[in-house]
């Protein structure tokens, strides 16, 4: 019985024994916990580090494709805007000339009832009417009538046709007389006022 046990535990020291001297002469087990090398998580990537020509190279060729994708997005704003702009001068006076169509209308309509009547007055004030609604259509597109009256002459804004002599120093340098009315498009002159000035 004693010698049966002794047995049975040699073999068990010959087995751990055996199973020691495995782990030692392979090198994918490590008996040390604290190794590093072998790392616990399967999925943990190996770090590789690159050399500075591959980082450069990768650097180049991240600034490369940022460059062509600005220079894409460049030549395609500069396509846009000159067709926008192309569009512009085309059909840049169609809200103009819509606002302007109705005055068109009254003015034929006018003609028509002209031939039907004989009284200059009915005339008169139907050429007046159409007048007033033109001015209101062109001042609601941001034009304006220059003042001449009693004003400086003003190179900027009159245009002097004409010289006045014996008006007086009061009327020195002062617009006497306005031959043609002048216009601004919001604030920039589209025609100068012609005017005669006081010498």
């Amino acid at each position: 019985m004693k010698e049966k046990d002794i047995n049975i535990e040699d073999e068990e020291t010959v087995v751990e024994n055996t199973e020691a001297a495995e782990a030692a002469s392979d090198p994918s087990v490590s008996s040390d916990p604290s190794d590093s090398s072998v790392s616990s998580d399967p999925e943990a990537p190996e770090a590789e580090e690159k050399s500075p020509l591959e980082q450069a190279q990768d650097e180049i060729a991240e600034l490369k494709d940022k460059y062509l994708r600005s220079v894409a997005e460049f030549d395609n704003y500069r396509k846009r805007t000159l067709k926008e702009r192309a569009e512009l001068i085309l059909n840049g006076g169609e809200k103009v000339l819509t606002a302007i169509l109705p005055v068109v209308d009254d003015m034929e309509r006018a003609i028509e009832n002209g031939a039907k009547t004989d009284d200059p007055q009915v005339l008169r004030e139907g050429m007046e009417i159409i007048y007033h609604k033109l001015l209101k259509v062109i001042e609601a597109q941001g034009v304006t009538v220059i003042d001449t009256n009693d004003a400086d002459f003003d190179t900027d804004i009159h245009e002097a046709v004409a010289m006045v002599p014996g008006m007086g120093d009061d009327k020195k340098g002062k617009v006497i007389d306005c031959l043609q009315k002048g216009y601004k498009l919001n604030d920039k002159v589209i025609r100068h006022a012609k005017v005669a000035v006081g010498q």
